[in-house]
C-alpha cells in the first residue's frame, strides 16, 4: 500500500486530488456563491469519498471578470467567501480529516483593480510603476493601432488602449493585465505568495498558465502572422522555445527560483503547472528542480479509441519517468466539457459548436454518456501516478450545455462576439440534496441555474444507492488505496482489439473495453466493474473491469 499521509513529502506522486471550484461547491451564507465556510461544511463528502488532497480554485479577491482568475490581492480572500480566519478554518478540518490542501496561484496575471495595476494607470507612460506590466506604445500615426498582432486567449486583441495612448497587454481578459516577469519586484512579490500560504499550512499550488509567465519583449516587438490566431495550438508548429509569449525557454528559470522557495518547508511545498504545451516540452516544468509536476493534457482531449489512448498513456509515462517526475490523470476539469458528456460527442465534433447548439447537434444520450464516463475514471484510476478529479463527477454530472445566454458568465461568450460560449456548463452549482431552490447548494437560488435533472444526481440521492456513481467512486478509491504499490504497468501483449488491458503492482489488472462487441474476461477475481456484467466472465463495451 501506498503511504499517501503527510509524512511522505512524495505523497502527491499517486494520489488523487479533488479539485474545489469554490464559488460553485456550496454556499454557507445563503447569497447564491460558494464561499469557504460552506467547503469546510462539506469536507466530510471528500473524506468519506477516499481522495488525498483538495486543490482550491481561487478564492481571492476579484470582480470575477474571469471567474475568479482575475485576481486583486494574491495574499487575501474575496470578502463575498469568507475571510483568512476562514481559510485557516479550512485547512485546519481538512488536515483533521487527513486531507491536505492545494491553492492555485496566478503569477501570469492580476486583475485590473491590483493596487499596482491602478497606480499604473495613475502614472505616466514609462514609469516604474508601469514597468511590473507590459505597457507599449502603438503603432499607426497616432499610435492608435496595437504594439503588435497578438490574441487573447479568449478572443480579440491582447492589447488594450489606455486613455493616455498606451497599450497594455493582456493575454486573457481585459481585466487581467499581464505582468512583466523580467520585473524583480514581480519576483520577489510572488516568492513573498508562496510563502505566505506554505506559512498558513498549503500544502501545495497549482501553477496557473505556467508556461506564459515570460515573454519575448525585445524591441521592437514581433508579429507572429497566422501564428496570432491559433495561440497555443500553435506551439507544435514553431521551433521550441521559440514563441513569443507561450512555453519560452525562459520561464524556467523562474520555476528553478521557486523549487528553493518550496523546498525550504518540512515536507517540501508541492506543485503542478498548468501547462498546455506538447508532452516533449511539458517534461521541463516537470523536473524535480522546477515545478516537479505538470498536467497531462493529451489524456484528456484523447478519443475514446484504445490505440490512442494506450499510445497516449504510454508517452505519459515515459515522459513522467524521464522528468523524474510522476504521471497526471484528469478527465475534468473547471476550463473543459464534462467528460460524461464530451465521451460522446463524434470524432470532428468540436466541444464549443456543441455548447453553442445547446446541446443538440449531436443530442447526447446521457446513460450512455455516463456509462463511458464511469469506465473511463476506473481506467485513469487504476494508472500509475496522481489523478484528478473535478467537482460533480463522483455525481456523474453532465455538462449543462443549454445555460440560457442571458444568464452566461465567462469572458469566453462576449469577446469571441458570441461564436464561443464559454465554461459555464462545467462550473453550475453542485446539487446536494433532491429538493430545495439550490439543491443544497445553499439556502437560495445559485448564481447559475441548475437543470431540474440535477436532483436525481445529488449527493442525498447517490448515498447508499447500491449501483450510484457515488457510490462507485467511493469503492474505487477506496480499492486503489489498498492495491497502491509502486507505479509500472505492463500491458498485456494478447488484448482484443479495442480493449485496454494492462497490469499494476503484480496481481492488480485493468481491463477497459472500448469497442463496440463484448470480450471475454481473463481469469481472476473480479474486484470492481464500472457497470453490471451480464455474466462473470464477458466485459461488455464501453465497461472496465479491476482484477486481481
Amino acid at each position: 500500500m501506498a503511504d499517501l499521509s503527510s509524512k511522505n513529502p512524495d505523497w502527491w506522486r499517486q494520489a488523487v486530488i479533488y479539485q474545489v471550484y469554490p464559488r460553485s461547491f456550496a454556499d454557507a451564507d445563503g447569497d447564491g456563491l460558494g464561499d469557504l465556510r460552506g467547503i469546510t461544511e462539506r469536507l466530510g463528502h471528500l473524506a468519506t469519498l477516499g481522495v488525498d488532497a483538495l486543490w482550491l480554485s481561487p478564492f481571492y479577491p476579484s470582480e470575477l471578470a474571469d471567474g475568479g482568475y482575475d485576481i486583486a490581492d494574491h495574499r487575501g480572500v474575496d470578502p463575498r467567501l469568507g475571510t483568512l480566519d476562514d481559510f485557516d478554518a479550512l485547512v485546519g478540518e481538512a488536515h483533521r480529516l487527513g486531507l491536505k490542501v492545494v491553492v492555485d496561484i496566478v503569477p501570469n496575471h492580476t486583475s485590473h483593480l491590483h493596487p499596482w495595476f491602478q497606480e499604473a494607470l495613475r502614472s505616466a507612460p514609462g514609469s516604474p510603476a508601469r514597468a511590473r506590466y507590459v505597457f507599449r506604445p502603438g503603432q499607426g500615426a497616432h499610435g492608435e493601432h496595437p504594439p503588435t498582432d497578438w490574441q487573447s486567449v479568449f478572443g480579440g486583441s491582447a492589447w488594450k488602449r489606455t486613455p493616455d495612448g498606451e497599450w497594455y497587454l493582456h493575454l486573457f481578459a481585459p481585466e487581467q493585465p499581464d505582468l512583466d516577469w523580467t520585473h524583480d519586484e514581480v519576483r520577489a512579490d510572488f516568492r513573498t505568495t508562496l510563502r505566505f500560504w506554505s506559512d498558513r499550512g498549503v500544502d501545495g499550488f497549482r501553477v496557473d498558465v505556467a508556461h506564459g509567465l515570460a515573454k519575448d519583449l525585445a524591441e521592437p516587438l514581433r508579429d507572429i502572422g497566422n501564428l496570432a490566431v491559433t495561440g497555443e495550438a500553435a506551439l507544435p508548429r514553431v521551433p521550441p522555445g521559440s514563441h513569443p509569449y507561450w512555453d519560452r525557454d525562459e520561464v524556467h528559470e523562474i520555476y528553478r527560483d521557486w523549487r528553493q522557495v518550496l523546498d525550504a518547508y518540512s515536507p517540501p511545498r508541492s506543485a503542478v503547472a498548468e501547462a498546455w504545451v506538447p508532452g516533449a516540452r511539458r517534461v521541463r516544468y516537470a523536473r524535480p528542480d522546477e515545478l516537479g509536476q505538470a498536467f497531462n493534457f493529451e489524456y484528456l482531449e484523447a478519443r475514446w479509441d484504445a490505440t490512442e489512448l494506450r499510445r497516449v498513456i504510454t508517452d505519459e509515462l515515459a515522459t513522467a519517468r524521464a522528468a523524474g517526475a510522476s504521471a497526471t490523470w484528469v478527465l475534468s476539469n473547471h476550463d473543459v466539457v464534462r467528460h460524461a458528456s464530451r465521451l460522446m460527442l463524434a470524432p470532428g465534433t468540436a466541444p464549443e459548436a456543441w455548447l453553442l447548439s445547446g446541446g443538440t447537434a449531436p443530442a447526447i444520450d446521457t446513460g450512455a454518456g455516463l456509462r463511458r464516463a464511469r469506465a473511463a475514471t476506473l481506467l485513469m484510476l487504476a494508472l500509475p501516478g496522481a489523478s484528478y478529479l473535478y467537482q460533480g463527477e463522483e455525481l456523474g454530472l453532465p455538462e449543462v450545455a443549454d445555460l440560457p445566454t442571458e444568464v452566461l458568465q465567462d469572458p469566453i461568450w462576449e469577446q469571441t462576439g458570441h461564436v464561443r460560449k464559454g465554461r459555464d456548463g462545467c462550473r453550475v452549482p453542485l446539487p446536494w440534496r433532491a429538493g430545495g431552490p439550490s439543491y443544497g447548494f445553499g439556502a437560495g437560488a445559485a448564481w447559475l441555474p441548475q437543470p431540474a435533472s440535477f436532483a436525481s444526481y445529488a449527493v442525498e440521492t447517490q448515498t447508499g444507492t447500491d449501483g450510484s456513481t457515488l457510490e462507485l467512486y467511493r469503492t474505487a478509491l477506496r480499492l486503489r488505496r489498498k492495491l497502491l504499490e509502486g507505479e509500472t504497468l505492463t500491458w498485456a501483449p494478447d488484448a482484443p482489439a479495442g480493449v485496454l488491458d494492462f497490469t499494476r503492482c503484480a496481481a492488480w489488472r485493468c481491463l477497459t473495453n472500448l469497442g463496440d462487441e463484448p470480450v471475454p474476461l481473463p481469469p481472476g477475481e473480479v474486484l470492481l466493474t464500472s457497470t453490471p456484467l451480464p455474466d462473470t466472465r464477458t466485459l461488455p463495451p464501453d465497461t472496465t473491469a479491476w482484477l486481481a
